[in-house]
Order: structure tokens, then C-alpha cells, then sequence
């Protein structure tokens, strides 16, 4: 645990992969009920203030989406006492006015992933934690304001579609989901924002357009190289935001996601078996000592 505990976590993506700036640097190789998390966990300080950075792919970038410890990553985040966390994504553009290169803070979230842990809450213990809005407002209103500050283009609110990947989609993929009204494509925030919400995290996503996906006939089909060359352009964007944020973000917490669990808990305290118990305290014992 560290001493002054971090304002804020970044969890880079693919392109941010370190985070620039940072001193007195410690770092962390921590283990969880739910495994190890991608990466070491650095934590530094940043404009002056303490925070934590995690590389979501390992580094390298040697895990694909489907295999990133999501559970891992946000349990250690919240072990560390982090209770902010900002997500840098690279995602494909599926409208016109979201062109490469512009930045996104999108309000709404698709899961349409098939095969990952979506959840902390299992083996004896149910929570229903609610996630209609599933991007903290007032998180993203403040990323919203540190990337306008750096003169980049960024467009607040959108609705972001999670596919499994690690392959891009299909034409045909691409067109449905223009037609369900998705305005952005990505592989890793599902289910992140949704963990994020059951630790009682408070997560937004600076989602950076590398492409128009496939969707876009007069554009060249996505590949790795068109998503790294775009990712390289932004990623001083990215750093430079970070610090603005870093350095204005506000010591409270305006939003209700402290308490995300507070009424989503509905096992009887009596009935959930010790090592589950144990396994989630960090989450829930303020809830289910006051139960008792």
C-alpha cells in the first residue's frame, strides 16, 4: 500500500504503454484473489499528484483483448486505493464526424463480447449493481475539459460498442452496427467499465478514432499499422491531457458511484461462505459489517 494514496488511475491501451513525466516512482507487483494484473502497477507523481498507471495489454502488448485480467487490473487499482480511473482506448469510427485522429469521451456503452468474466460477484455472493449509465459523469466531464484544453478535437458522448476481437470486424458486422446507432468501436471496455462500477470506481474512457473500421468504402480497410500510426500522432495528446487532468482533477467525488453497491447486495450475509467472504472484502465489507 502506498503512502499517499493515488488520486488517479490510467490504464493505457494500445499506443500508451508507459506514462510520461511521472517521478518518485514506486512500483508494484501485486497479486489478487483474481490473479496477477497485466502489469506491474507504477505509481508516481504527476503534477503533483500521486497516480497509478497499469499497461492493460501487459508490456509488450503481449495479451490480447480476450486475455487481459480485467478482474485482476480493477481489484489491484482499488487494493492500491485509487478511486478514479481513466481508460486511454484506441476504437474505429462508425459516423463520418468522428474521423481519425479526433478523441471521443463516449457516454453509453454495447457489450457485445461473448466469453469474459463480466463480474466480481459469484460462488455464493450476488450483486445487482446498476450500470445504466455505465461512464461516471462527472469523470468524464472533467476529461472532457483536460483534452479540449490541449486543442485536440474531442467530441463528448457517444455510444461504444465492445466486440471480443482480437480480429477486426466484417463489412457486414460493421453496417449492423451502424444501424443499431453505435457511434464507436472497441475490444477492451467491456468489461472494465463494468467492474469498475461494482469496485465503486469512479471510470471514463479517452477513446482515440484510429480508423473509420470497415464500414467506410472510399477508406482503406483497418489494419494494425493505420491503428499504431494514429495511435503514435495521439499519444502526446493523451499524455498532455493526463496531466492537465492530473493536476485539476478535484479531491471529491461528485457522483454516486462510491456507493454503487449499496443497494445492489441482495445474499443474506449469513449464507455466503467465509472464503467468498474474504475473497471480496475489500468490495463489500463496509456493506456487510453494518448488516450484521
Amino acid at each position: 500500500m502506498v503512502d499517499e494514496r493515488p488520486i488517479l488511475g490510467i490504464i493505457g491501451g494500445s499506443g500508451l504503454y508507459t506514462m510520461e513525466g511521472l517521478t518518485d516512482v514506486r512500483e508494484y507487483d501485486l497479486d489478487t484473489p483474481f490473479g496477477k494484473p497485466s502489469a506491474p502497477i507504477v505509481v508516481g507523481t504527476l503534477e503533483g499528484r500521486r497516480v497509478a498507471f497499469l499497461a492493460r495489454h501487459g508490456l509488450g502488448h503481449w495479451l490480447t483483448p480476450s486475455e487481459v485480467p480485467y478482474r485482476a487490473n480493477i481489484y489491484a487499482l482499488k487494493a492500491l486505493g485509487v478511486q478514479r480511473v481513466i481508460s486511454v482506448n484506441a476504437c474505429g469510427s462508425l459516423r463520418e464526424d468522428f474521423a481519425p485522429g479526433h478523441i471521443v469521451i463516449p457516454d453509453q456503452l454495447f457489450d457485445f463480447t461473448k466469453g469474459r468474466k463480466r463480474s466480481f460477484f459469484e460462488q455464493g455472493l450476488v450483486a445487482h449493481v446498476s450500470v445504466a449509465d455505465p461512464f461516471c459523469p462527472d469523470l468524464s466531464e472533467q476529461l472532457y475539459q483536460a483534452v479540449q484544453a490541449t486543442g485536440a478535437t474531442v467530441h463528448k458522448g457517444g455510444n461504444f460498442i465492445t466486440i471480443e476481437g482480437p480480429r477486426f470486424s466484417t463489412r457486414a458486422e460493421s453496417h449492423v452496427f451502424r444501424a443499431w446507432g453505435m457511434d464507436i468501436i472497441g475490444m477492451t471496455t467491456s468489461p472494465e467499465a463494468f467492474l469498475a462500477r461494482e469496485a465503486e470506481l469512479c471510470y471514463a474512457v479517452m477513446a482515440h478514432v484510429t480508423d473509420y473500421d470497415v464500414w467506410h468504402v472510399s477508406e482503406e480497410p483497418v489494419t494494425v499499422e493505420m491503428v499504431i500510426r494514429t495511435l503514435m500522432r495521439n499519444t502526446q495528446v493523451a499524455q498532455q491531457a493526463l496531466r492537465i487532468l492530473a493536476r485539476d482533477l478535484r479531491a471529491e467525488r461528485r457522483c454516486a458511484c462510491e456507493r454503487a453497491l449499496a443497494d445492489a447486495l441482495i445474499t443474506r450475509p449469513e449464507v455466503i461462505p467465509p472464503q467468498t467472504r474474504r475473497r471480496l472484502a475489500l468490495l463489500v465489507d463496509k456493506y456487510l459489517e453494518a448488516a450484521s
